[in-house]
C-alpha cells in the first residue's frame, strides 16, 4: 500500500467514524453493532497511522517503505503514549 493509499484509507475511516458520531449526536443512540463498528474503525485508524509512520521512517533512513507492514491490532493498541 502506498502512502497515498494509506491516506485514502484513513480518510475513508474518518468519514465513516464521523458519520456514526453524527448519528449519535442527532439523538439516535448507537446500537451494539454500531458501537462495535466504531471500535473496529478506531483500531483500523490506529493501524493505518502506524503503517504510515513506519513507511515514512523507513524512507527517512533509506529503506524501502514498501517493506513496512500493518501490525497486529494487539500490538498497535498497546503502545505506550
Amino acid at each position: 500500500m502506498t502512502d497515498d493509499e494509506v491516506m485514502h484509507r484513513i480518510s475513508a475511516i474518518v468519514d465513516e467514524e464521523h458519520g456514526l458520531h453524527a448519528h449519535a449526536a442527532a439523538g439516535h443512540p448507537l446500537s451494539a453493532e454500531d458501537q462495535a463498528r466504531l471500535h473496529e474503525l478506531e483500531v483500523g485508524l490506529d493501524r493505518c497511522w502506524d503503517l504510515l509512520r513506519q513507511r515514512r521512517a523507513r524512507r527517512r533512513v533509506g529503506l524501502d517503505p514498501d517493506e513496512a507492514t500493518a501490525r497486529d491490532p494487539n500490538v498497535v493498541e498497546h503502545y505506550l503514549q
